[in-house]
C-alpha cells in the first residue's frame, strides 16, 4: 500500500484503502461509501466513536476492533457483526491485517486516563507497518514501536502538542510521520508546519489533513 491510499477525513478520522479497507475513528463522514472491511475504535469519546459516521462507512460484514473497556458499547452498535475487544499488548489477525493494540493515555492530564486502557494500533497491511497513535501523550513505552508510517496527534490540550509530537516522532524514527488531531476541535493549521519544522530528517512529514 502506498501513501496515496492513506487519507484523513477530519480530526483523527483515518482511512487506509488497502487490499483490506480499514477506518480508524470515523468522524464527520459526509459520503456514504459503506466500504469498510474493518473499523478500529481507539476510545469512546464522541469524536472517535461516532455512530452517525459509522452508518456511512460500515457494511453488513464490517468487523470492529475496540478497547476491551469499550467493547460492550461497540458491540451494541455492531449487532451481529464481529467486534473484538483488546487490551494494550494484545493482537489479532482479521482479513489478513495484523492489529496490535498499544497504550494511548495522558500521563499528567485527566482526559485519557491510563486506567481506561484505551488504545492506539499498529497494523501490518500490504507490506507496510502503520502506527495510529490515538489520543495520547508521547509515551516512552511507545517509542519502541517499529513503524513505516506513524499518524500522531499534534493539537495539544487533549494530546501531544506539535513540539511534543515532534520529540516523540524523533524518538520513534518512522520513515514517514503524518500529523492528526488538529484544526477541527483543538489546534490550528499552523501546528502542522511547526511539527514538520521540528521533525528530524530523514523522517518525512506528509500532510493529509487540510483545514
Amino acid at each position: 500500500m502506498d501513501l496515496s491510499n492513506i487519507t484523513i477525513n477530519s480530526h483523527s478520522s483515518i482511512k487506509l484503502a488497502g487490499s483490506t479497507v480499514v477506518y480508524c475513528d470515523p468522524f464527520q463522514i459526509t459520503d456514504a461509501s459503506r466500504d469498510a472491511d474493518l473499523v478500529l475504535i481507539t476510545h469512546d469519546h464522541y469524536d472517535h466513536f461516532d455512530p452517525e459516521s459509522l452508518d456511512k462507512v460500515c457494511k453488513d460484514d464490517t468487523a470492529f476492533v475496540a478497547p476491551a473497556t469499550c467493547i460492550d458499547e461497540v458491540q451494541a452498535y455492531a449487532g451481529d457483526r464481529q467486534a473484538i475487544g483488546l487490551a494494550p499488548g494484545q493482537q489479532v489477525l482479521i482479513d489478513g491485517v495484523r492489529i496490535q493494540a498499544v497504550p494511548a493515555y495522558n500521563a499528567a492530564k485527566s482526559f485519557h486516563p491510563k486506567d481506561n486502557a484505551w488504545l492506539g494500533y499498529v497494523l501490518d497491511l500490504d507490506s507496510m507497518t502503520i502506527y495510529i497513535a490515538g489520543d495520547t501523550d508521547g509515551l516512552r513505552e511507545n517509542t519502541a514501536i517499529t513503524a513505516d508510517v506513524a499518524l500522531v496527534p499534534i493539537g495539544g490540550t487533549y494530546t501531544m502538542d506539535a513540539k511534543e509530537a515532534a520529540d516523540f516522532v524523533n524518538a520513534l524514527k518512522p520513515k514517514v510521520a503524518i500529523p492528526t488531531h488538529y484544526g477541527a476541535i483543538v489546534g490550528n493549521p499552523t501546528d502542522a508546519d511547526l511539527f514538520e519544522d521540528q521533525v528530524n530528517k530523514p523522517i518525512s512529514v506528509v500532510h493529509k489533513l487540510f483545514v
